[in-house]
């Protein structure tokens, strides 16, 4: 019993640790960017980094202020709301920024990200 209570608490210990990070990416974005759909998804599992980092994430935020603006800009606005987390420790960010009506029209479909081609020592 002592051990299944121990097990337990890791467990929580362990999700809220790693879910720091995620956390601080999903609350910015959707202050700043009023989002109508987010989705902040962990990519570090599948890259050669410790079990349970949160060092690569793709993020997929749908707001009415990228209408009329260029990729290039949205991508940047998300940059810029998410440069403390890139200054420490966000390795990587792929960026999916659409309007409503963008996000309507792709049927809500999301492309899979690539595997792993190398970095941390490969």
């Amino acid at each position: 019993m002592q051990l299944l209570t121990r097990l337990g608490s890791l467990s929580r210990q362990m999700s809220s640790a790693t879910g720091v990070i995620a956390n601080s990416i999903r609350n910015k974005l959707q202050n700043a960017l009023q989002a109508k759909h987010m989705e902040v998804i962990n990519e570090s599992y599948m890259h050669n980094v410790p079990k349970g980092a949160e060092t690569h994430f793709k993020v997929v935020v749908v707001s009415d202020l990228f209408d009329g603006l260029a990729l290039i800009k949205r991508h940047r606005m998300v940059n810029d709301i998410l440069k403390e987390e890139l200054q420490n420790g966000v390795h990587a960010l792929s960026i999916v920024a659409k309007t409503p009506q963008q996000w309507e029209v792709s049927d809500k479909v999301i492309e899979s990200s690539p595997n792993c081609k190398g970095g941390f020592g490969k």
